[in-house]
């Protein structure tokens, strides 16, 4: 396994009047065998910061370090890694075996060794009694793990995942977080997996990189960034549904919004009083929608209480130490 460095990483596309820069000077130091997770909304650059790294995108400026190399000009062969993609990419007449095998072939590997080698990760992958199948025979799931096995027999030094289980449903895409899970637990191998998913991010990092507009907003473990994001955007985008924002807040200062996560508003008779608008029931929680003053605000009461109803009036206390300040002008935490 090796270790990760960013170091200012620029992407431009185009020239003179028609270029556009895409990655605004990324910065991360990431270490040896740790799980990052970079997530973000569509458009946000995630995928194009991950072929940097991967080789199939060239890089306009700054320098990415693999281990004790700067690889800006290394071919991805020579980078020592290996990608799973979101459309598997298997080849359809081969076996499991083969699509798991092929890349070891190609570089004339002993027999002996890649059988040992894919015997290994199919055991891992619970892949051993699809070895003769072809990918027309397997569920998504399935092949999304040939797929994963064919990364692993390599034994690379860095995973790189682009939004591997988008394909997958979402029973399928739960059961095939924690066997991503089990599988770094395993092999300890440096991991980046893209996703736009916050709750992908959330369950599966142990880092997360949050990436807006080309530019890393955030960098830090789930609890960081859900407890004191960076900024208002990563305070709206982590957390489902988002952190409530409130330009106008009772006892709020001037010039400064203020964030309140909807678990963090208790309903009793003392707080802000909200106007609600409608209720959506959860299974074990509510979501009630409503307006305190002219600004939006939601939520979150247990089924245990008693459920409000449209035009109901409710009062709702900020928990201790619960609220976030950001700053309006720049939208960074204060």
């Amino acid at each position: 396994m090796a270790a990760i460095s960013l170091k200012n990483v620029v992407k431009k596309y185009g020239k003179g009047k028609q270029e556009v820069q895409v990655i605004h000077g990324v910065n991360a130091e990431i270490d040896k065998g740790e799980f990052i997770v970079i997530v973000g909304p569509s458009g946000c650059g995630k995928s194009t910061l991950l072929r940097m790294i991967a080789g199939l995108e060239e890089v306009t400026g700054g320098e990415i370090w693999i281990g004790n190399r700067v690889v800006n000009e290394l071919e991805p062969a020579e980078r020592d890694i290996a990608m799973v993609f979101q459309n598997y990419a298997l080849y359809p007449h081969m076996s499991v075996y083969d699509n798991m095998a092929y890349g070891l072939k190609i570089k004339k590997m002993p027999a002996a060794e890649i059988r040992q080698r894919v015997d290994k990760a199919a055991g891992i992958l619970e892949l051993a009694h699809l070895l003769e199948r072809k990918p027309r025979q397997l569920s998504g799931g399935q092949r999304q793990r040939v797929a994963m096995g064919r990364a692993i027999v390599r034994q690379p030094q860095v995973f790189l995942f682009d939004e591997p289980l988008s394909n997958l449903d979402a029973k399928l895409r739960a059961q095939t977080r924690i066997e991503i899970q089990k599988l770094h637990r395993e092999l300890g191998i440096t991991s980046l997996f893209v996703t736009h998913d916050q709750v992908e991010a959330m369950t599966l990092a142990q880092r997360m990189i949050v990436m807006n507009a080309g530019a890393m907003e955030q960098f830090g473990t789930p609890e960081e960034v859900y407890h004191r994001p960076a900024t208002t955007f990563v305070a709206s985008f982590i957390g489902s549904p988002p952190m409530n924002l409130l330009k106008n807040a009772p006892g709020g200062r001037s010039g400064v919004i203020t964030g309140i996560r909807p678990e963090h508003l208790a309903v009793g008779n003392e707080g802000w009083d909200v106007r609600v608008e409608t209720v959506e029931l959860l299974g074990a929680e509510r979501l009630v929608y409503g307006k305190l003053g002219e600004e939006a605000v939601i939520v979150r009461t247990d089924e245990a209480q008693p459920a409000p109803k449209p035009d109901d009036w409710i009062r709702v206390r900020p928990l201790e130490g619960r609220l976030h300040e950001f700053d309006a002008t720049t939208n960074k935490r204060i």
